[in-house]
C-alpha cells in the first residue's frame, strides 16, 4: 500500500480513538523569493527534520495527586509504506519523544499505530 494511502487510513482510524488528535506535519526546505528585493532566502518548514508525518496529542487522565486533571501527551506518527525504510533521524526523533514522556510511533498500518498508542496509555 502507498504511504499516502496508509497515512489517510491512519488519520481516519486514529481519529476515531477517544481523546486523540492528529495533524499533518509537512517538513522540507525551499527558497522564498522576494519580488520587491533581488535574491531569495532559504527557509525550512515543518516541526523538525525526522519528526513524524502526523503530530498531535493523546489526552490522558493523570495521577490522583493532580486531582484528576487531564493531560495531553505529545503524539508523533511516522508513516511508512510497504517498501519504505525508516531513516536515522526518524529513529532519533522517535526515541527522543518517547524518552521525554510523549508517544512516538513508526507505523505501516492503522491497526499497528492504534495498538502502539493504546499500549502507551
Amino acid at each position: 500500500m502507498s504511504e499516502s494511502r496508509t497515512q489517510s487510513e491512519i488519520l481516519l482510524g486514529v481519529g476515531s480513538l477517544p481523546d486523540t488528535r492528529l495533524f499533518r506535519n509537512s517538513t522540507g526546505f525551499g527558497f522564498v523569493t522576494r519580488t520587491h528585493v533581488a535574491g531569495s532566502r532559504p527557509i525550512t518548514f515543518g516541526l523538525h527534520p525526522g519528526s513524524g508525518d502526523l503530530i498531535g496529542w493523546k489526552t490522558v487522565v493523570i495521577t490522583p495527586e493532580m486531582v484528576g486533571r487531564r493531560l495531553a501527551r505529545f503524539l508523533s506518527v511516522e508513516v511508512k509504506g510497504d517498501k519504505t525504510r525508516v531513516q536515522g533521524n526518524q529513529i532519533v526523533w522517535r526515541d527522543a519523544v518517547n524518552a521525554a514522556g510523549g508517544i512516538a510511533v513508526i507505523g505501516r498500518s492503522d491497526a499497528e499505530v492504534k495498538l502502539a498508542i493504546e499500549r502507551c496509555v
